[in-house]
């Protein structure tokens, strides 16, 4: 069953009518990662949409564990309630998950695919490992050991006010959902239906992502007709936030292609 996520629309000046980007976040944050590439997008004359997952953020912590499907059942919700037919998806890490899940059993409310920093295929006891890990001492226990998974060790010493903006992140987020999102990234199976994807994709990878590296995007975009895929040079696991104009630029590059 799907439940009602926390979502926020900024709308352009072009109106409602303007076609929509829908911004899915990362284990483990809120709808304001995606701040670097709002006014970017409206600013291009896209309706934006960005979203809190179950258990995370301001939308409801349901008991775990969940499954891709939850995610991905939920998001269709959303898309219903704010009236949506086709939608341009952009999603990091989990959220690009989700974006895969729908583009496999939703196909017809994808207009395109953005996959930053993500993976179709994890090893599942990491993940066993972590949850386990949450419930027994909170986020606060995996905190400083994720975010330094989200930045170059360089973006980090020169912006420690970053640093500690996302430690608080990811400390805020529910441990039942933090842990219950892990049992979905864990039990995932959406590698086998990436040929079948048929919105046009863009795959974004950082280099020194040590979480989902390289060879994890090029996968998804080897498996995924017509694919495309670029990689950023330095950028970690959050690469719309160390590097916001360029993912801004590739983005904007890829949706301009589709209007």
């Amino acid at each position: 069953m799907s439940v009602e996520l926390y979502q926020e629309t900024a709308v352009p000046t072009a109106g409602d009518g303007a076609p929509t980007v829908v911004l899915s976040g990362s284990l483990g944050s809120d709808r304001t990662m995606w701040t670097p590439q709002v006014p970017a997008l409206l600013g291009a004359g896209y309706r934006v949409v960005r979203y809190d997952h179950r258990g995370h953020g301001l939308s409801p912590v349901p008991e775990g564990p969940y499954g891709m499907a939850d995610l991905g059942a939920d998001a269709v919700a959303l898309l219903d309630a704010l009236g949506c037919g086709q939608v341009h998806w952009v999603g990091l890490s989990l959220g690009g998950m989700v974006g895969m899940w729908l583009a496999q059993h939703a196909p017809d409310r994808v207009a395109s695919l953005a996959l930053c920093c993500t993976s179709a295929a994890l090893d599942p006891q990491p993940w066993s490992e972590r949850a386990r890990l949450v419930r027994e001492h909170g986020t606060r226990a995996v905190s400083e050991a994720v975010v330094g998974r989200w930045l170059t060790p360089d973006c980090a010493t020169a912006h420690p006010e970053t640093v500690e903006r996302l430690r608080r992140m990811v400390e805020a987020t529910p441990d039942e959902g933090y842990a219950s999102c892990c049992a979905a990234i864990g039990g995932m199976d959406i590698a086998g239906g990436l040929p079948a994807v048929s919105a046009p994709t863009l795959v974004i990878a950082g280099e020194q992502d040590v979480a989902t590296p390289p060879d994890h995007g090029r996968r998804i975009a080897e498996s995924v007709p017509g694919a495309r895929m670029e990689v950023l040079d330095p950028a970690a696991h959050l690469a719309n936030v160390e590097r916001p104009d360029e993912v801004n630029r590739l983005l904007l590059d890829h949706l301009k292609e589709l209007r």
